[in-house]
């Protein structure tokens, strides 16, 4: 059975790439960058430690 563990949105204004992040654990949260490049990187990150620090079940 598959479950929803989080949901990633990538968008982009004249100035910035913009993700909004949200996971049960984290809740919604956002970054910005004016490089995709920077922005994923933070997104990894940041689920990399969520991810490592969750319980499986």
């Amino acid at each position: 059975m598959e479950e929803l563990i989080c949901s990633v949105e990538f968008l982009r204004s004249r100035r910035e790439l913009v993700a909004r992040v949200s996971s049960e654990a984290g809740g919604v949260r956002e970054y910005r960058a004016p490089a995709a490049g920077q922005v994923i990187e933070q997104v990894v990150d940041d689920l990399q430690e969520e991810f490592e620090s969750a319980p499986v079940t």
